[in-house]
């Protein structure tokens, strides 16, 4: 008949700025040499092609603007930008959590729970609708956790 799932869940949404798991949160942190204000500013400019365009991008004020930047079928994306996606979004979470040791622990805090991003619309980041989405972010996440565990885990080294 029909199957529930009761697996225990954290279910949270990546576009709320106030959440310490959203890519919106204006929490700068450094990458790959420059200083960027928020996940989201990272993410969208990193699928462009052009240098001095993902430096503009890097720029804006907001990360909804950067997420504006960052949309529309008239911008030259990078070819391969289908395959990093996730890869980028794992750096810049990852970096961020490590630079704001709040927001680690908010995650860490979560245990062994399956986080779920829970977007409508979104079926590679998100469960969408009907929860059959990849729920790519929330894996992500979940990796990351894993990460911080070990290295809460792991004896310092003198």
């Amino acid at each position: 008949m029909f199957s529930v799932d009761i697996t225990p869940k954290y279910v949270f949404s990546m576009d709320d700025p106030t959440h310490p798991f959203s890519r919106l949160a204006v929490k700068p942190f450094e990458l790959e040499g420059q200083q960027w204000p928020s996940v989201e500013h990272y993410f969208q400019a990193m699928q462009l092609a052009s240098a001095s365009e993902r430096d503009r991008v890097r720029q804006l004020a907001a990360p909804e603007d950067a997420r504006r930047a960052g949309k529309g079928w008239f911008k030259k994306r990078r070819k391969d930008w289908r395959q990093l996606r996730p890869t980028l979004m794992t750096r810049a979470l990852y970096i961020q959590m490590r630079t704001y040791p709040e927001r680690a622990k908010a995650l860490l805090e979560t245990g062994d729970l399956l986080l779920v991003e829970d977007s409508q619309y979104d079926y590679f980041w998100g469960c969408g609708r009907d929860k059959r989405g990849t729920n790519t972010y929330g894996k992500i996440l979940m990796e990351i956790r894993r990460k911080l565990a070990d290295i809460d885990a792991s004896p310092e080294t003198e």
